[in-house]
């Protein structure tokens, strides 16, 4: 159990790390979509040779310990899903949605996947085997980044809860891409709408 929370711990502060990226965006665009591309392209050649057999110190040890076991013997996609998240993030949403998608994905899922995994007790059925606390732990994560980054309250419940149902879903590695989009996607639409409540 220990050695799973230190793998996990490990794992999820790569997530944590990418949070970063909205600042560095805010200061130069291009040049973060470049580093992000850049980083994730370093890793799959860094990541295809210890998959061969080539052990590249630190990478390659960092890369076993924190791998789940569905990915022992296995090419370990979650990184490469992560960057592509984060660019795709960046590079589609505008400021405040990109912010949103960005910080739920490193700290929203991070913190689900941590406490799902290690408090999570009720595990309904419709939540293909996450459980309810992890589920609770996306909801509050994401709605109190989403607030402050996007300055309101509905846009904030709106992103959580679209996050929380994307993050329900069985979809493995490929959450690193999904949860983002549906979170920019969700912020987008709640901007858009509430002037329109406003006026009704």
């Amino acid at each position: 159990m220990k050695r799973e929370l230190a793998a996990e711990l490990v794992r999820k502060s790569l997530h944590v790390l990418i949070a970063l990226s909205p600042v560095f965006s805010s200061i130069d665009h291009t040049g973060t979509l470049i580093l992000i591309a850049s980083g994730t392209l370093v890793y799959v050649c860094f990541e295809l040779l210890r998959y061969n057999g080539t052990k590249i110190p630190v990478i390659s040890f960092l890369t076993d310990f924190a791998s789940r076991s569905r990915d022992k013997g296995r090419f370990v996609l979650g990184p490469v899903t992560l960057g592509a998240g984060a660019f795709l993030s960046l590079a589609v949403f505008p400021p405040t949605a990109a912010a949103v998608a960005v910080y739920t994905l490193a700290l929203g899922d991070s913190v689900s996947s941590i406490v799902g995994r290690f408090f999570g007790r009720i595990r309904p059925a419709f939540l293909c085997g996450k459980s309810v606390e992890g589920s609770l732990a996306c909801f509050t994560v994401v709605f109190l980044c989403s607030w402050p980054a996007s300055g309101s309250l509905v846009t904030a419940v709106v992103v959580a809860a679209a996050a929380t149902i994307a993050e329900a879903l069985p979809l493995k590695d490929w959450d690193n891409i999904v949860i983002p989009l549906v979170a920019g996607c969700a912020c987008l639409a709640a901007e858009a709408l509430q002037p329109q409540i406003h006026l009704m």
